[in-house]
Formats: C-alpha cells, structure tokens, sequence
C-alpha cells in the first residue's frame, strides 16, 4: 500500500507546487523593483514631478524600489503603447493622465493601444486645473483686458499647448467657443519647452496646469490671469477662478494607474491599497496638494466608471474643437 500511496503523493505535490509558487509570489508582491511608465519627458510639465513623488512614496512603503521610466512623445501614445505591450506580470504600471487615456481615442484615427481593452485600472490618482498665464510682455493684466485684446487680434497671438488633444489644447478651443475669439495653437512634444517659449515671448499665452506653471508664476516669469477651477487653488490663492471674473469655464486633467492587462489581481489589489493609504496621509496629501493636485483615490472600478465617463466627454469636445490627428 505505502508503495502505492508514496508515488500518488509524489504526483500530487509535483501538480500543486506551481499553484503554490504562484500564491506566494502573489503574497509576496513587489519581490523585485516596480517600473512605472511615465509618457511624458523627464524634467517640468505635471505628470513627471508627480510621478516622482508617487514613486518615492510607494518605495518607502514597499521597501523595493519603484522607478520612472519616461517615455515621452506623442501625447503620451509612445509610453501608453510600451506600457500596454509590457509583460504583465505586475511589475510594469502605466501613471497616465486624461489626454492619453481618455482623449487621444477620438483625436487619432487609430491608436496602437486601446485604454480600455488593454489595461487593468487601478486607481484615480487626482486632478489638476488648468491656468491661464500669459508672457510678461502681454498688454493685459486681467480676463476682460485679455479678452478685449483676443478679440482684437484675430489670429495674430500663439497659444502653447503640450499636444492636440490635450488639457491645454482643449481648454484653449473651450475658452475660444465661449468669448467667440481666435488664436493660433502651437502644439509641443515636451511641455517643459513650451513654458521655455513662453517666458521668452515665442508663444504669447498657455492654459497650462497649474503643477507645471506655479513655480513661474511664484518666480514672476509668467503673468497668470485666471484658473480654470470651481474654486481658488490653495498653491495660487491670488489668482482669481474664471467663474469669479464672469466666465463660467472649468478645465481639469486627472492622473491615474493601470497595469497592462492581465496583471495579477493581487498586485493589482495591493498597489490600489498602498496608493489609497498615500493619498490618505497627511503629509503626502499635502505634498501632492502643494504641486496643485486635488487627490482623489477609491477602487479600481470606480477609475473604470470614471475613464469610460471621460472617455464618452472628451469625444464630443474634441468633435467640436475639430482637431483630429493621423
């Protein structure tokens, strides 16, 4: 009998050891550095500075290192593609924002990934307000003189943007819709640049977001007008909202987490718990906060509710803006 049962035992253990090296590499997730896809360049703009903290953060917490990889370029088409074709075996994360995900599927006419199909959402990190500043040259210094002095130059002002199809493109086309004015967009590959152009006058104006443009206004080498807010952000609380000078514009981007589709639902559970408890601590919450972030958090399902809410938005404003990219 002992001869029989030694074999089947052997047998047994051999068919479940894979399961159970299975569950205790999901138990132990993160057992080796986690890479986070940024598609945008290092250096400036929004999504870098705000990944960085989000990276370094999440590497205290898990006790193994958690890296930016920058893949800019493309509105973010470059870095959401790499991160969509990555192995998804739970140490590859997309940290992308609303024009990638939720925009660039209507604004291009074929896109090498899909937002929807090709990841695994994981969580909203928060959103940014745009802000309208302009050169230190600009002859306006207030919405009604900027307005008046649009109106009056049909054509002849430049408007920097990170991308078509962007938060600062859209924003710009909304604000065009609404005071009946023109201006020419001028779109950039890397944000940072833009805001390079604008202080030295290439570009007159931007409806940057206000992580990228808070350190040139506090520094005076951009003129901000208006936020683009519900209300005053606490980073620029001088600055006046839209809404408040009479016109009624709001304009926000918004950051989230995905992994390539597939990835292991622990890791995926484990990594919305930790950037939840992030979000949650003061001193990290103030530290996103003070870069202009209203945090946001919640489930994995709720940022999927949400992208396809933006998803079907976006779609109608970039109709009516026009833009469309090959």
């Amino acid at each position: 009998m002992n001869r029989l049962i030694r074999p089947l035992a052997f047998a047994l253990a051999a068919a479940l050891a894979p399961l159970t090296q299975a569950q205790t590499a999901a138990e132990s997730w993160p057992a080796k550095p986690l890479r986070i896809i940024v598609p945008a360049n290092a250096g400036g703009g929004t999504a870098d500075p705000l990944s960085r903290v989000l990276a370094e953060e999440l590497t205290k917490l898990f006790g193994q290192r958690v890296f930016i990889e920058n893949r800019g370029g493309s509105n973010g088409n470059i870095g959401a593609t790499a991160a969509a074709r990555a192995p998804n075996d739970g140490y590859t994360v997309l940290f992308s924002w609303a024009g990638t995900l939720a925009t660039n599927i209507s604004l291009y006419k074929s896109l090498p990934f899909h937002p929807v199909n090709d990841f695994d959402p994981v969580v909203l990190i928060g959103g940014v307000s745009n802000i309208l500043v302009v050169n230190n040259s600009f002859p306006a210094r207030n919405l009604k003189e900027f307005t008046d002095y649009v109106r009056s130059q049909p054509g002849k002002l430049n408007y920097a943007s990170s991308g078509n199809g962007s938060s600062m493109h859209l924003a710009a086309e909304l604000y065009k819709k609404q005071t009946r004015s023109f201006m020419v967009h001028v779109p950039y590959n890397n944000v940072g640049q833009a805001t390079t152009d604008l202080v030295s006058n290439q570009v007159q104006l931007m409806f940057h977001l206000i992580t990228g443009a808070q350190g040139s206004v506090k520094s005076g080498q951009v003129r901000p007008i208006a936020v683009l807010a519900p209300q005053r952000s606490p980073v620029l609380p001088d600055v006046p909202t839209m809404k408040e000078l009479g016109l009624p514009i709001e304009s926000q981007t918004w950051f989230a987490l995905l992994f390539p589709k597939g990835a292991p639902p622990e890791a995926i559970r484990k990594l919305n718990e930790a950037t939840n408890r992030l979000l949650n601590d003061p001193a990290v919450r103030q530290r996103l906060m003070g870069m202009g972030l209203e945090p946001a958090g919640g489930t994995p399902d709720a940022l999927a509710r949400h992208l396809d809410a933006e998803i079907r938005k976006w779609a109608e404003v970039v109709k009516f803006s026009g833009a469309t990219v090959e």
